[in-house]
């Protein structure tokens, strides 16, 4: 252990003394986020104008009541909506004078659709001047629409299964909506329904929780990610340049266990890669308006992860170069390729098997857990994000252990 400390302490003060290092671990990537946040100020937080939706629901129908109740509270997201409720014969012509952006109809007998699996159709009438916060509308219609259906569909498969009372009254609570609870299969064997007295569960309305980066917080996520592989890189590859200096085969002369030398590389990159990464966070929340990444130890455990997955790159690119002029050049590629792939300069849909395939990577990961962390979540809600990274470092490692290369042990 003291052997690899002091190869730990001896690295890091030629790392610290190296100006390049500080050059490419916070000045450069903090200048070009700097740069990239005033370039495209406002672009994430676009100015929705207002917009009326003309609403027609039939009376009693406590589950299409949530459609208006729904829109009602787009306000505290910053959306103007005004609900104007009429007949449903008078909706078309709210859209056609302009009275309205967007119509909306719930037909009859709505909630009985729901509850016997037929399926409702709503329908929706979009304005020519409907804008981009009608289409807002129309995505949360059709958003809470597809909701209720799930879950009605969902109370109605526990009522079949025998649930019933209390046992469906938590299942109803647990949804994010619910329809009427089906008359029949609601009751149990004392006769009393889903909810007692009420005969029936309500549709409520919740928030659902979750994350998404603004633009600026973004930019600094992907010039972190992608310039931790430079940070890394500094750490890991001098021992390319030790071996051809000579200073490599003198160290290993000496008596200490030879793995101690790259475990001694690979600590001083995570240790170098977590500093750098989180000035960087830590200054674009300081400096850059509307930067934040949320609760800062579980910001800590991404970048902890991201750092090692990182290192792993960096452990097959020394497998693969000969010298230290093609490790720089690889790694230049690699930290280049990821980057643009994982969202560094603009964000890359996940969609399809593609997306998904590049989605994997360290940057790519990197800016999903902080999307979780900026959300509100924890540690415990990182999970898919640090198996993620967990898979890449050890499929990384496993390929340089087993690619031919140099014969000189990692």
């Amino acid at each position: 252990m003291r052997a690899l400390l002091v190869l730990v302490a001896h690295d890091l003060r030629q790392h610290l003394r190296d100006r390049s290092v500080i050059l490419f671990a916070v000045v450069i990537p903090l200048a070009l986020s700097a740069v990239f946040s005033l370039a495209f100020a406002g672009v994430d937080d676009p100015q929705l104008d207002p917009v009326t939706a003309a609403v027609s629901v039939p009376d009693g129908d406590e589950a299409a009541t949530a459609v208006p109740r729904t829109l009602a509270s787009l306000s505290e997201a910053g959306i103007d909506v005004t609900v104007l409720e009429v007949p449903a014969d008078e909706v078309t012509a709210a859209v056609t004078s302009g009275e309205a952006q967007v119509g909306i109809t719930v037909p009859e007998g709505y909630a009985a659709a729901l509850d016997d699996g037929t399926g409702a159709s709503v329908d929706v009438e979009v304005g020519e001047d409907a804008g981009l916060a009608g289409q807002v509308v129309v995505g949360v219609v059709s958003s809470t629409v597809e909701a209720m259906e799930r879950d009605a569909t969902t109370i109605a498969a526990g009522a079949e299964l025998g649930l019933y009372g209390q046992q469906l009254e938590t299942l109803v609570a647990a949804l994010s909506g619910g329809g009427t609870a089906p008359a029949g299969s609601a009751t149990d064997p004392e006769g009393t329904t889903a909810d007692g007295a009420a005969g029936g569960a309500a549709w409520t309305v919740r928030g659902v929780a979750g994350g998404q980066l603004s633009l600026s917080a973004g930019i600094v996520a992907g010039q972190a990610g992608m310039f931790l592989f430079f940070t890394v890189g500094f750490a890991v590859l001098t021992m390319l340049t030790e071996r051809e200096w000579g200073t490599l085969a003198r160290v290993r002369s000496t008596p200490i266990r030879p793995w101690l030398v790259p475990l001694a590389k690979a600590v001083v990159a995570v240790l170098l890669g977590t500093a750098s990464t989180t000035v960087l966070l830590v200054a674009g929340s300081l400096f850059l308006e509307g930067v934040s990444f949320g609760s800062w130890p579980a910001v800590m455990v991404v970048v902890v992860a991201v750092v090692t997955a990182a290192t792993s790159v960096m452990a097959l690119i020394l497998k693969l170069a000969g010298t230290a002029e093609q490790a720089s050049l690889m790694l230049s590629v690699v930290a280049i390729s990821l980057g643009v792939v994982g969202g560094t300069f603009f964000r890359v849909p996940d969609e399809g098997l593609l997306g998904q395939v590049l989605a994997l990577n360290p940057v790519a990961a990197l800016g999903r857990g902080l999307s979780v962390t900026a959300g509100g979540g924890g540690v415990a809600d990182l999970g898919p994000v640090l198996l993620t990274l967990l898979g890449f470092t050890v499929v990384l490692l496993l390929l340089a252990r087993v690619v031919p290369g140099r014969k000189d042990p990692l």
